[in-house]
């Protein structure tokens, strides 16, 4: 994957806890395109990398805005871009890549949790140019807590958006069980925001009878594995024959960098699928959020950054 370096035109602070970065080439000129529910990789320091969504209107090319909470259990990611860095640096970026795309449908369904909030921004400009039907219901803690409302408040789709506050009245809680009684095949629902908020949408829709190829989502960080209970196993490397030991405690690509063998990595979590890696022979014990269930199901490649292997060898194509 490129990267380029870009300059922090603007940062703002959109409410507590969280600000908007405008990006830009320092002459103007324009960005690669992207579409709605990309992100791109953000080098905030070496070997520190996390990924954010782009949040302004997908036909803009001269700019690229993010949104970036600040997380005081992060891994510094979030703490350094809002402590650290300032307007007019130069940061390293990533080309947008999306594995959250919009699906042509007949109405969109888009539930945002918090900053997860921020791809569902992009994707109700690209449907409101569309003439598009669809509803962005936006959960928060409070109304304080909401960031980009005064963005959604000049924007075309404000009609579109519906807010749901923890601290307020009940009958404005959003209520799922009544949103997705019906499921309509040509519905498509997109969600992110924290992992308990995608499980609890995810999983109310499959409830209702929603099918799992209408419900996308995109997790920011993957929930916590009990690793408690991990043992080794080997990796062979294919091209070579190989064969290296992954003790409990440690991940393959630790393993394999420590003999020379490099898999491009970025979020380390099982999110953003930079590692994904071919297996030839053995199952893996999948452990990611990247992979769909029917890719997971196949056991013919995994995020070798988090996952690791249900029997006693793996064998890659490396």
């Amino acid at each position: 994957m490129n990267t380029f370096f870009v300059k922090v035109l603007r940062k703002h602070k959109e409410v507590e806890d969280i600000v908007s970065l405008e990006l830009g080439f320092p002459d103007g000129r324009p960005l690669p395109s992207f579409s709605a529910g990309s992100h791109i990789d953000v080098h905030i320091k070496p070997e520190l990398i996390r990924q954010y969504s782009l949040c302004n209107h997908s036909e803009e090319q001269h700019r690229y805005v993010i949104g970036v909470l600040r997380d005081p259990n992060s891994r510094g990611g979030s703490v350094a871009i809002h402590d650290s860095i300032k307007e007019g640096d130069l940061i390293e970026i990533s080309e947008p890549k999306n594995h959250f795309p919009l699906v042509r449908a007949r109405r969109s369904l888009l539930f945002a949790g918090g900053i997860g909030v921020t791809p569902l921004l992009c994707m109700a400009e690209r449907l409101t140019h569309m003439g598009a039907d669809f509803e962005l219901h936006y959960c928060t803690r409070s109304v304080g807590r909401t960031g980009f409302r005064e963005r959604i408040a000049a924007s075309d789709f404000v009609e579109h958006v519906h807010y749901h506050y923890d601290d307020a009245a009940a009958q404005q809680k959003l209520d799922l069980d009544e949103l997705l009684d019906v499921p309509d095949h040509s519905t498509h629902l997109y969600v992110c925001g924290p992992g308990g908020f995608i499980t609890h949408v995810s999983q109310t829709a499959k409830k209702c009878g929603w099918r799992d190829a209408n419900v996308h989502f995109e997790y920011f960080a993957a929930p916590a594995i009990d690793s408690g209970h991990d043992t080794p196993f080997g990796i062979e490397i294919a091209s070579t024959g190989e064969i290296f030991q992954v003790p409990a405690g440690q991940s393959v690509t630790k393993v394999l960098q420590k003999h020379g063998v490099q898999i491009p990595v970025s979020c380390q979590q099982g999110v953003c699928g930079t590692c994904v890696t071919r297996i030839l022979e053995g199952e893996p014990d999948h452990r990611d959020v990247y992979l769909s269930a029917e890719e997971k199901s196949r056991n013919d490649q995994f995020t070798p950054c988090c996952s690791r292997a249900i029997s006693k060898m793996l064998v890659l194509d490396l």
